[in-house]
């Protein structure tokens, strides 16, 4: 049985937040917003206030990840990607380390509902006002 729960555990998705809730939750710092993609992938744009951490830095050292983390306190952690699959991987991971984290899809959800999209600044930068 103790397997069964832990196969549910990995493989459960991830909890999603709405683009409804997105900008309410962030412009009232009750959210953090980060962006998991690799830093060459950056160029593209950015959404606006988040944080530019990528996945491969939560998988392994933590160097860039280690002091947004203890700066988010109990703040919930809305992550993005592309698709919205490497900030599932995300999100899941911080969750089961016992944070309030989201998968907040990809970029281009947020540019659909209207988040604005800005130049990047360096990899492990926070965009938050």
């Amino acid at each position: 049985m103790k397997f069964l729960a832990l196969l549910r555990a990995l493989f459960s998705p991830a909890p999603r937040a709405s683009p409804a809730n997105w900008s309410a939750r962030l412009r009232a710092g009750t959210a953090l917003l980060v962006d998991v993609r690799e830093p060459g992938e950056w160029s593209s744009g950015v959404a606006d206030r988040a944080a530019l951490l990528p996945l491969s830095d939560l998988d392994g050292p933590r160097h860039l990840w280690r002091d947004f983390l203890a700066r988010a306190g109990d703040r919930e952690v809305l992550l993005y990607c592309a698709s919205g699959l490497r900030s599932g991987v995300a999100a899941r991971t911080l969750a089961q380390e016992g944070l309030r984290a989201a998968n907040a899809g990809g970029l281009s959800a947020w540019a659909a509902a209207g988040w604005p999209i800005v130049r990047p600044k360096a990899a492990g930068s926070d965009r938050r006002r």
